[in-house]
């Protein structure tokens, strides 16, 4: 359930950063925040268990910032 909300959310960040990419900047550190949080919540458990914990919240922070810088530079790759 958790990987096709944060399919969704790259989506619509992505969508939202091709068509109107200065507004598209606030939706996506509002997510990496909230993803951050979790990453930091999972990471205070001990050990490998916490590095095991955090790791999804990591790379799902990376998927959105990588969603929406993708938005915006097809934007400017646009001829148009």
């Amino acid at each position: 359930m958790m990987i096709l909300g944060i399919v969704a959310v790259c989506v619509v960040l992505a969508l939202l950063a091709f068509l109107v990419p200065r507004l598209s900047h606030h939706p996506q550190r509002g997510a990496q925040r909230t993803l951050g949080l979790g990453s930091r919540a999972g990471g205070k458990a001990p050990g490998v268990l916490g590095r095991a914990l955090s790791k999804p919240f990591r790379s799902s922070s990376k998927a959105v910032g990588r969603s929406g810088s993708a938005g915006r530079r097809a934007r400017g790759h646009m001829p148009f």
